[in-house]
Order: C-alpha cells, then sequence, then structure tokens
C-alpha cells in the first residue's frame, strides 16, 4: 500500500511537507498503474514548483523506489508561496481522485501542528 502523509500547519493550513512511502502491489512489477500514477503525480509537481516558480523542493528518495519525502520552505515570500501550495495542492487532489478509485492501494493521512 502506498501511504501518503502530509503535514499542514495548523495556524496557515499550509502544506509543509509530504512523504510517499510504499508500494501500490496492485499489478506485476513495472505494470502497476497505480504507482505509476502516484510517481508521475508527485514528482511532476516537485518539477513543476522548480519550472514554474524557480523553487527547488528539498526532497529525500529511496533508493529501491517507493519513498519520496518533500519540504516546502517556509521562507518563501508570499506570492511565490501561494504558488508552490497551489501546485501541490493541485497534486493532492489527483492523489485524492486515485485513493477514492484504488482505496486498497493508496491512504491518506493528515496532520496538522
Amino acid at each position: 500500500m502506498i501511504n501518503v502523509k502530509i503535514e499542514r500547519s495548523l495556524r496557515t493550513n499550509h502544506i509543509m511537507s509530504f512523504t510517499l512511502s510504499g508500494h501500490a502491489e496492485s499489478g506485476p512489477y513495472g505494470y502497476d498503474l497505480v504507482c505509476a500514477a502516484v510517481s508521475a503525480l508527485s514528482i511532476g509537481a516537485v518539477n513543476a514548483v522548480a519550472a514554474l516558480c524557480d523553487v527547488t523542493l528539498p526532497t529525500q528518495t529511496g533508493r529501491e523506489g517507493g519513498y519520496l519525502h518533500c519540504e516546502i520552505p517556509c521562507d518563501l515570500a508570499q506570492s511565490t508561496d501561494e504558488k508552490v501550495q497551489l501546485l501541490i495542492e493541485g497534486m493532492l487532489v489527483s492523489l485524492q481522485s486515485i485513493a477514492d478509485e484504488y482505496s486498497e492501494h493508496i491512504m491518506f493521512k493528515e496532520n496538522k501542528s
């Protein structure tokens, strides 16, 4: 199962970080469409932030795949932060759509601190 963990600010509700871990195991290795979709959306969102907002988000990945942790810097200019938040929220909406359809393969957890 893919676990999606989102950390939000209690005060602003802004995304501070997200972590994706695990494998969907919805198909044979190399043919797992849920894993492929989650990977494409998450990596695409990080790349979109870099290309459109000129912000390189700090990330950590697993050597064998199945792990992505991304921190959203807290010191961005307000206009840049708004764009970054929108792009990452868009990723979460898409991931939630996948979770709605394939709930046995992807689970969300959201924390506020």
